[in-house]
């Protein structure tokens, strides 16, 4: 933790909880926005299905590898300018994407976008730590918990109003727009908490030595699979939604928001309990909590589908309450991954990060333009 940690912001705390939470949102949120056009983008500038799907790809390619250096570059050079520069190359790669009149060149600023995209959602835990003790960089990393799971929500419904009224060259226009906002309001608010003495010489050797230092820490890669692995698989539903919606469930795409609004709801009420609870239990026995409600729903699940047919009033809970049990561990088990290495908590939280994932191409822009 910075020990200048209490003159750098003097502000509520939750107010710097949404500042980061926005940057955490950009990721997910510029994946998200633009899948309602994806028929409409490929028939205006002639590409395929196949095509379309190289500017997922692409955005999710960069977002990965970049994912493993922004963090590591945070530490010796500071967390500002690489949120700084991250939304600056966002916003110019969404300015490209805007003005593309070729399937190629929308690949090119999607990746590049996907590359810029990722800066935030990583410094931003970083800079938790820097600012906050472990009890109350628990209840920020709840808070940030909570504005984060707004954004797959609103993202498709966003992008979906966009493209119907001002079609698909909008949404990126608003994606600039967002990234312009966020650089602007970082460059005014958002203090250095990286303090001078903390920070690592900026060389490939020593940088491929912190990256082995994680490597062969297992309890940091126990930390990291006990947050990766349960994201994964709650979100394994996220990528199967049409089929498991409209297939086994029988539910029209109006309907579809159900779903979402359960699991984001699970996410934001684990979340907040997480918060809640900072201080007054151990953090192994909030650990312990999360993953019990995880297997016990679990369990549940597989036996419901084995003796009945599917059904939506019974399908989507256990997902939920899964997701509940998912937020209510991720903020410790995050906490405990960057506090595995204090001298590099940039790079612990490149290692932290998930893998968003996609939603289904084929199917879903259909679905979500019928709204």
């Amino acid at each position: 933790m910075n020990l200048d940690a209490h003159l750098l912001w003097r502000g509520p705390r939750w107010t710097l909880a949404l500042l980061l939470a926005c940057l955490g949102m950009l990721g997910p949120f510029s994946i998200d926005t633009y899948l309602p056009a994806f028929s409409g983008i490929a028939t205006s500038i002639g590409a395929t299905p196949v095509q379309m799907q190289q500017t997922l790809s692409s955005y999710l390619l960069g977002f990965a590898v970049m994912n493993l250096f922004h963090g590591a570059l945070s530490d010796s050079l500071g967390r500002r300018p690489l949120v700084l520069g991250g939304m600056a190359l966002f916003t110019l790669a969404s300015v490209g994407c805007a003005m593309s009149d070729s399937i190629g060149a929308l690949v090119l600023f999607r990746a590049l976008q996907g590359m810029s995209a990722g800066a935030g959602m990583v410094v931003s835990r970083a800079i938790i730590r820097d600012m906050f003790p472990p009890v109350d960089a628990q209840r920020v990393m709840s808070q940030v918990t909570i504005f984060f799971g707004v954004a797959p929500a609103v993202a498709p419904m966003v992008g979906g109003l966009l493209f119907v009224h001002a079609g698909w060259h909008a949404i990126f226009w608003f994606l600039a727009g967002v990234g312009a906002v966020l650089w602007i309001v970082n460059w005014q608010l958002l203090p250095e908490t990286l303090h001078l003495a903390a920070r690592q010489p900026f060389n490939v050797r020593n940088l491929m030595r912190g990256y082995w230092q994680l490597a062969r820490n297992p309890r940091f890669l126990a930390l990291v699979l006990a947050s990766g692995v349960p994201f994964n698989g709650m979100f394994l539903y996220v990528l199967a939604v049409p089929v498991f919606l409209g297939d086994h469930l029988q539910l029209l795409p109006t309907q579809f928001f159900w779903f979402f609004m359960l699991t984001i709801s699970g996410i934001m009420g684990g979340a907040w309990l997480s918060g809640r609870l900072a201080g007054r239990i151990e953090p192994r026995h909030q650990i312990r909590h999360g993953f019990v409600i995880m297997l016990a729903v679990s369990v549940a699940n597989v036996a419901l589908n084995v003796l009945f047919e599917p059904h939506w009033a019974w399908a989507m809970l256990p997902i939920a309450v899964f997701s509940f049990g998912w937020a209510l561990m991720v903020p410790v088990v995050t906490l405990l991954a960057l506090d595995q290495v204090p001298e590099r908590r940039g790079m612990a939280s490149s290692r932290c990060s998930p893998s968003w994932p996609a939603w289904p191409t084929p199917r879903w822009p259909a679905c979500w333009c019928r709204w």
